[in-house]
């Protein structure tokens, strides 16, 4: 299983430090989203599983699947993103980290039927860093 939550800072302020290279200074919001988040998703999946997770399996996941946030903080310091391609591009990257938290976290638990179920709220919580990266 994935345990080191060195990850989850580095990815938080590598999308942080991307975000401020298009200018926008949001370090407070990000790490504010991903705690809330974090602590969400913890007493999300133990209310779900029959074993439960721990708190530093929950960050450092979600911290790890931050990767396809940043990659789309890179094109965003590059490109703008206002456009049609910047919400398809932000709809591709949030499939992508919901998908492969949720996948993270199904594989970990053994909740193979309810990966839909924890997709989505790791969907909400990376379209907050999606639309941090846009607007």
């Amino acid at each position: 299983a994935v345990v080191s939550t060195q990850s989850t800072g580095m990815f938080c302020l590598g999308f942080g430090s991307l975000l401020l290279l298009s200018g926008k200074i949001h370090f407070g919001y990000i790490y504010g989203v991903a705690l809330i988040g974090a602590a969400s998703m913890y007493t999300l999946l133990n209310l779900m599983s029959v074993n439960g997770v721990s708190a530093s399996i929950t960050v450092s996941v979600l911290g790890y699947c931050m990767l396809p946030m940043c990659l789309l903080a890179a094109v965003a310091a590059l490109l703008s993103l206002n456009g049609l391609f910047g919400i398809m591009l932000s709809i591709v990257t949030v499939s992508w980290a919901a998908f492969a938290s949720s996948k993270l976290f199904v594989s970990v638990l053994a909740m193979y039927d309810q990966q839909p179920l924890v997709a989505y709220p790791c969907a909400l919580m990376y379209g907050i860093f999606a639309v941090l990266t846009v607007f």
